[in-house]
């Protein structure tokens, strides 16, 4: 098992952790059962950086998670986060990041995960009406009540993570990266690594993309997100085939599997990362947990370098 080091405070969390949205929102209807066999297996084999948002449900997901922590809490490193306001019926509400909000939905996640801390509690998506000061005080004096251990960031660009860093230490900043999605290597990459904060990935495999489970929109169950997302259209799927066909030749050649190779490649990275992989499969989570024992080869990284130069085609959102 490869451990992170996520920003200066001392957090330390395995490289490969666990996405929990998919198990209660966007990707179709889904097993409580199963998703807590997941869970328990994950817990099982090492894998303990669990990843989840008080919208995700909406939330529903945090009382799932607070059923696979009894009996287990101090082993896990748990995320949550707030910020984008849903109500109970799913109907979206916007982005809030004042004070008040804050600590509202911190009591309000910690009740439905049944615990008394937080280990990493993230601004899920910026405020544009409150200034970042304001919200990461709110944090702050989350952290001196002890309600939070750890403060992070997510989809911030680098002013608003400097301004943030000068409020209260940062120690993670979550942002989409992947094969397929590399915009944070402009700017903020260097900006956190400056800062000396961690980064933890969402979607490291293009939302199951580059996996080559899926070849066209009929791989998609009703219900899907992807559905509406640009890069599952026909025309940028068919398009886009061919970074997951290279992946898939890279993965038989050194007898992986694509989603392996696609997580190694983001472990290559010369930055403390950690990544977090959804799934609602046993087999799946174990075959994401095993990718910290491969090492791609430079003549790999090489030809998907040279493939991911040629552009991916449709936004990410």
């Amino acid at each position: 098992m490869k451990l992170v080091n996520l920003g200066s405070q001392g957090l330390r969390v395995p490289a490969i952790g666990l996405g929990c949205m998919g198990m209660s929102d966007f990707y179709g209807d889904s097993s409580e059962s199963q998703n807590l066999r997941v869970l328990d297996q994950a817990a099982a084999i090492g894998c303990t950086f669990w990843d989840t948002a008080d919208m995700y449900g909406p939330f529903t997901n945090e009382i799932l998670l607070s059923k696979a922590l009894q009996g287990r809490r101090s082993q896990i490193t748990l995320a949550t986060k707030f910020g984008v306001s849903r109500k109970e019926d799913g109907s979206w509400q916007g982005i809030k990041g004042n004070a008040d909000y804050v600590k509202a939905c911190c009591d309000a996640s910690l009740k439905r995960l049944g615990t008394d801390y937080i280990d990493l509690y993230y601004q899920h998506r910026l405020d544009p009406k409150t200034p970042i000061e304001e919200t990461v005080g709110a944090l702050a004096d989350l952290v001196k009540a002890g309600k939070v251990r750890y403060i992070g960031l997510s989809e911030a660009d680098p002013e608003i993570i400097a301004r943030a860093h000068e409020v209260h230490l940062i120690s993670a900043l979550q942002t989409e990266y992947s094969l397929w999605s590399r915009e944070v290597e402009a700017d903020i990459l260097p900006t956190i690594q400056r800062l000396n904060i961690g980064f933890v990935a969402y979607s490291p495999l293009g939302r199951g993309f580059l996996t080559g489970a899926i070849r066209s929109r009929n791989d998609l169950k009703s219900g899907d997100w992807r559905l509406e997302n640009p890069r599952f259209s026909e025309e940028a799927i068919a398009r886009n085939s061919r970074l997951a066909d290279v992946v898939a030749e890279i993965a038989k050649e050194i007898e992986a599997t694509a989603a392996q190779v696609a997580l190694a490649w983001l472990l290559s990275r010369k930055i403390p990362l950690a990544a977090i992989p959804g799934t609602r499969s046993i087999e799946r989570l174990e075959e994401n947990w095993a990718s910290q024992n491969i090492t791609l080869q430079t003549e790999h990284l090489d030809r998907l370098e040279f493939l991911i130069k040629e552009g991916v085609v449709g936004n990410r959102y």
